[in-house]
């Protein structure tokens, strides 16, 4: 008998452990949803570019002031917005570790 009851105990465990695997896949998808849903914004010039990212790295606005506009230096205006894009990035990887960190590799897996 005891044999028996050794046996429901190892299946209550998996079924506390299968339970405690699906709360953690779903508290991850939260996170991934709210990462999407939060925006963060890359500045470079001085404030002249900005853009505005998801916390998982889309792009989803670029701002240009009127004055980051020089038609004879466009070298300078590209390489504002790669500033800019860069900084966004940053914070959203910021953003991102500090809302997937929990879940450690396991991010990738879904």
């Amino acid at each position: 008998m005891s044999n028996f009851r050794g046996g429901m105990g190892g299946f209550g465990n998996m079924q506390n452990l299968m339970r405690q695997a699906q709360k953690m896949q779903e508290d991850m998808l939260k996170a991934q949803q709210e990462l999407a849903e939060t925006k963060v914004e890359g500045v470079s010039g001085g404030g002249m570019v900005s853009v505005t990212m998801s916390g998982d790295g889309e792009i989803e606005h670029i701002s240009l002031k009127r004055e980051a506009v020089d038609p004879d230096d466009i070298e300078m205006l590209e390489d504002l917005i790669i500033a800019a894009i860069k900084d966004a990035n940053a914070k959203a990887k910021e953003l991102k570790d500090s809302k997937m960190g929990a879940f450690g590799n396991l991010g990738g897996l879904i």
